[in-house]
Protein backbone atom coordinates (compact mmCIF):
# COMPACT_ATOMS: atom_id res chain seq x y z
CA UNK A 1 0.00 0.00 0.00
CA UNK A 2 1.19 3.46 -0.53
CA UNK A 3 1.19 6.08 1.43
CA UNK A 4 -1.06 9.07 0.49
CA UNK A 5 -0.02 12.39 -1.57
CA UNK A 6 -1.87 15.74 -1.38
CA UNK A 7 -2.97 14.91 -5.01
CA UNK A 8 -4.50 11.29 -3.25
CA UNK A 9 -5.85 13.30 -0.30
CA UNK A 10 -7.66 16.06 -2.80
CA UNK A 11 -8.75 13.19 -5.00
CA UNK A 12 -10.55 11.31 -2.06
CA UNK A 13 -11.97 14.98 -0.79
CA UNK A 14 -13.49 15.96 -4.34
CA UNK A 15 -15.02 12.29 -4.57
CA UNK A 16 -16.65 12.04 -0.79
CA UNK A 17 -18.17 14.94 -2.24
CA UNK A 18 -19.69 13.63 -5.68
CA UNK A 19 -18.42 10.47 -6.24
CA UNK A 20 -19.98 11.06 -10.33
CA UNK A 21 -16.84 12.87 -11.21
CA UNK A 22 -15.70 11.61 -13.84
CA UNK A 23 -11.55 10.77 -14.69
CA UNK A 24 -11.88 14.00 -16.73
CA UNK A 25 -13.54 16.33 -14.73
CA UNK A 26 -11.71 15.12 -11.88
CA UNK A 27 -8.30 15.44 -13.89
CA UNK A 28 -9.35 18.48 -14.55
CA UNK A 29 -10.01 19.45 -11.00
CA UNK A 30 -6.26 17.86 -9.79
CA UNK A 31 -4.20 19.53 -12.96
CA UNK A 32 -3.66 15.66 -14.07
CA UNK A 33 -4.53 13.92 -17.47
CA UNK A 34 -8.05 12.11 -17.19
CA UNK A 35 -6.02 8.44 -17.49
CA UNK A 36 -3.61 9.91 -14.64
CA UNK A 37 -6.71 10.55 -12.30
CA UNK A 38 -8.25 7.43 -13.41
CA UNK A 39 -5.47 5.35 -12.64
CA UNK A 40 -4.81 7.19 -9.19
CA UNK A 41 -8.88 6.16 -8.43
CA UNK A 42 -8.06 2.74 -9.66
CA UNK A 43 -5.34 2.18 -7.28
CA UNK A 44 -7.04 3.99 -4.00
CA UNK A 45 -9.83 1.96 -4.79
CA UNK A 46 -7.55 -1.36 -5.32
CA UNK A 47 -5.26 -0.46 -2.08
CA UNK A 48 -9.09 0.13 0.09
CA UNK A 49 -8.77 3.66 0.44
CA UNK A 50 -12.40 3.78 -1.51
CA UNK A 51 -14.39 1.35 -0.14
CA UNK A 52 -17.26 1.81 -1.93
CA UNK A 53 -19.84 4.23 -3.63
CA UNK A 54 -23.45 5.34 -2.32
CA UNK A 55 -26.13 7.43 -2.83
CA UNK A 56 -26.95 9.72 0.05
CA UNK A 57 -31.21 9.57 0.13
CA UNK A 58 -33.70 11.95 1.75
CA UNK A 59 -35.24 9.93 5.04
CA UNK A 60 -38.08 12.85 4.94
CA UNK A 61 -39.11 12.28 1.39
CA UNK A 62 -39.09 7.98 1.84
CA UNK A 63 -41.36 9.11 4.81
CA UNK A 64 -39.13 8.77 7.34
CA UNK A 65 -40.10 11.27 9.51
CA UNK A 66 -38.05 9.79 12.96
CA UNK A 67 -34.37 9.84 13.16
CA UNK A 68 -33.07 8.42 16.74
CA UNK A 69 -30.37 7.42 18.76
CA UNK A 70 -30.54 4.25 20.69
CA UNK A 71 -28.63 2.72 23.11
CA UNK A 72 -28.99 -0.83 24.11
CA UNK A 73 -27.23 -2.54 27.39
CA UNK A 74 -26.79 -5.93 27.10
CA UNK A 75 -28.31 -7.93 30.12
CA UNK A 76 -25.31 -10.36 29.84
CA UNK A 77 -22.01 -10.41 27.84
CA UNK A 78 -22.80 -14.10 26.61
CA UNK A 79 -20.73 -14.30 22.94
CA UNK A 80 -23.78 -16.33 21.41
CA UNK A 81 -26.04 -13.49 22.72
CA UNK A 82 -23.92 -10.84 21.90
CA UNK A 83 -24.13 -12.66 18.13
CA UNK A 84 -28.05 -13.53 18.31
CA UNK A 85 -28.29 -9.29 19.06
CA UNK A 86 -25.81 -8.48 15.89
CA UNK A 87 -27.99 -10.90 13.53
CA UNK A 88 -31.26 -9.12 14.27
CA UNK A 89 -29.70 -5.89 14.30
CA UNK A 90 -28.26 -7.33 10.53
CA UNK A 91 -32.15 -8.16 10.01
CA UNK A 92 -33.68 -4.63 10.82
CA UNK A 93 -33.59 -1.89 7.81
CA UNK A 94 -34.60 1.05 10.25
CA UNK A 95 -31.33 0.44 12.03
CA UNK A 96 -28.84 2.20 9.21
CA UNK A 97 -25.53 1.70 11.55
CA UNK A 98 -24.81 0.17 15.02
CA UNK A 99 -21.80 0.61 17.21
CA UNK A 100 -20.51 -1.22 19.81
CA UNK A 101 -19.67 1.30 22.50
CA UNK A 102 -17.31 1.95 25.92
CA UNK A 103 -19.45 3.02 29.30
CA UNK A 104 -22.58 2.25 30.28
CA UNK A 105 -24.27 1.35 27.33
CA UNK A 106 -23.34 -1.25 24.94
CA UNK A 107 -25.02 -0.53 21.85
CA UNK A 108 -25.11 2.69 20.21
CA UNK A 109 -27.79 2.25 16.89
CA UNK A 110 -28.92 5.20 14.36
CA UNK A 111 -32.38 4.67 13.22
CA UNK A 112 -35.02 5.93 11.24
CA UNK A 113 -38.68 4.90 11.75
CA UNK A 114 -41.85 6.55 9.50
CA UNK A 115 -43.35 7.83 13.03
CA UNK A 116 -43.11 7.48 16.53
CA UNK A 117 -45.33 4.20 16.49
CA UNK A 118 -42.74 2.83 14.51
CA UNK A 119 -39.83 3.51 16.96
CA UNK A 120 -41.97 1.89 20.00
CA UNK A 121 -42.62 -0.99 17.63
CA UNK A 122 -38.52 -1.50 17.53
CA UNK A 123 -37.79 -0.69 20.99
CA UNK A 124 -41.22 -3.13 22.52
CA UNK A 125 -41.29 -5.62 20.20
CA UNK A 126 -38.06 -6.39 18.87
CA UNK A 127 -35.21 -4.93 20.71
CA UNK A 128 -36.53 -5.17 24.25
CA UNK A 129 -37.65 -8.82 23.83
CA UNK A 130 -34.11 -9.78 22.87
CA UNK A 131 -32.77 -12.16 25.73
CA UNK A 132 -29.78 -10.21 25.47
CA UNK A 133 -31.04 -6.72 26.08
CA UNK A 134 -31.48 -5.43 29.57
CA UNK A 135 -32.44 -1.89 28.68
CA UNK A 136 -32.77 0.70 25.65
CA UNK A 137 -33.00 4.30 25.94
CA UNK A 138 -34.16 6.83 23.11
CA UNK A 139 -32.76 10.04 21.98
CA UNK A 140 -35.11 11.35 19.66
CA UNK A 141 -33.34 13.86 17.08
CA UNK A 142 -34.45 17.30 16.75
CA UNK A 143 -32.92 18.72 14.36
CA UNK A 144 -29.68 17.96 12.69
CA UNK A 145 -27.61 20.56 12.75
CA UNK A 146 -24.66 18.84 10.60
CA UNK A 147 -25.07 16.21 7.89
CA UNK A 148 -22.83 13.28 7.78
CA UNK A 149 -19.51 14.81 6.78
CA UNK A 150 -17.22 13.86 4.82
CA UNK A 151 -14.19 12.29 6.17
CA UNK A 152 -10.91 14.00 6.88
CA UNK A 153 -8.06 13.85 4.12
Amino acid sequence: MTALDETDSRLLAALQKNAHLTAQELGEMLHLSPSQAGRRRQRLEAEGYIEHYTARLCAQRLGLSIQAFVQVEMASHNPEQARSLAALLATRPEVISAWTLTGEADYLLRVFCADLPALNALLHDVLLPHPAVARVRSQIVMDQLKSDAPLPT
